[in-house]
């Protein structure tokens, strides 16, 4: 038997449960992973509310990123071997593969060897924001040098993974935060400038940053009415890129700046790379390896949780207080080196 975490209800973290359930067993093309850290996600929250866009078979288990050390392997799987660290790159189905357990499975094409400066915790904190933010700003944006990047919730995982991937490719950092509070960590993280949502004028700090030209490229989570914001401080062939959505509110998008500008504005998700060209996200991993090899990218940890406390980690997740990556260790002795 091996412990999973699981809720039959929606709901809070509160309807979290650790439960007891059979060890799965590697089939062909899989690969067994025992945990030794998970990284937690928005993606997690939205999904445990039934607000993620798939809904939860209950009772279900969730989690898209883990980071263990290979138990066993399927049929058909030569690239990895018992006792190798690995984790987890996300692009499954995550009601096929829930990975919040203590032994899990995982397709073996989305299963790397991380680099071997991770620790565990660093290796769970890695492929979601990384792979995210070279999506959205590499992939389909293009940023180059002398971009100006706009990067909504900035002190999130991805929002940091952000500022990182957009500085590696020669461009400027304007990050959002809701509060000043967060100001200097974000600074200190390496953005340019940071923009206070609610204490200042968005659109004008953005077009003052800017010189009035505007920012190339804006990288948003939040949709809603702030949305309207990003198109009115977006450069003229600006690029947005929605890839999440924490206020439901509908947004009011301005036609006349989409012509007038020549906007494009792009939906994306992590799966899209997988799921559309496994060569895209075999690039993704790539440029996020030589980022992390280099020293370019660092993840940027907010606290690590010991499993008793993984429900406290969820609380944490929502508080919408931590700059950087909530994990859960599964390690007796704390956190470890991968």
């Amino acid at each position: 038997m091996t412990r999973t975490v699981r809720f039959h209800e929606l709901g809070g973290p509160d309807v979290l449960r650790l439960e007891e359930v059979p060890e799965p067993r590697a089939k062909a093309g899989e690969v067994l992973i025992h945990a030794r850290a998970w990284g937690l996600n928005r993606a997690d929250s939205l999904f445990r509310q039934g607000q993620y866009g798939v809904a939860p078979a209950l009772p279900s288990g969730l989690g898209f990123e883990v980071a263990g050390v290979v138990a066993a392997v399927g049929e058909g799987v030569t690239d990895f071997h018992a006792g190798q660290a690995v984790s987890v790159v996300p692009g499954f189905d995550l009601l096929s593969y829930p990975m919040h357990g203590e032994s899990v499975v995982a397709p073996a094409n989305f299963v790397v060897a991380h680099p071997k400066e991770l620790s565990f915790e660093q290796a769970a904190s890695t492929w979601m924001q990384y792979i995210t933010a070279y999506g959205g700003l590499v992939d389909l944006a293009n940023t180059r040098p002398g971009d100006t990047v706009v990067i909504s919730a900035a002190s999130s995982s991805v929002g940091l993974a952000a500022i990182q991937i957009a500085r590696r490719e020669g461009a400027k950092t304007i990050a959002l935060t809701r509060t000043s509070a967060k100001r200097q960590r974000l600074l200190d993280a390496g953005a340019d400038a940071v923009v206070a949502t609610t204490e200042e004028d968005v659109v004008a700090r953005i077009l003052e940053l800017t010189d009035g030209r505007g920012a190339r490229v804006l990288f948003d989570p939040v949709g809603g009415a702030a949305l309207a914001g990003l198109i009115s401080a977006a450069a003229t062939g600006a690029f947005l890129v929605v890839y999440g959505v924490l206020d439901f509110t509908p947004a009011t998008v301005s036609v006349l700046d989409l012509l007038l500008k020549r906007l494009t504005i792009r939906g994306f998700g992590v799966m899209e790379l997988a799921l559309d060209d496994p060569g895209r996200l075999a690039a993704a991993v790539d440029h996020v390896r030589k980022g992390i090899t280099d020293g370019d990218l660092v993840p940027v940890i907010d606290q690590v949780f010991p499993l008793a406390d993984f429900a406290e980690a969820h609380r944490r997740l929502e508080s919408n207080g931590q700059v950087g990556k909530i994990v859960v260790s599964l390690s007796p002795d704390g956190p470890t080196a991968g």
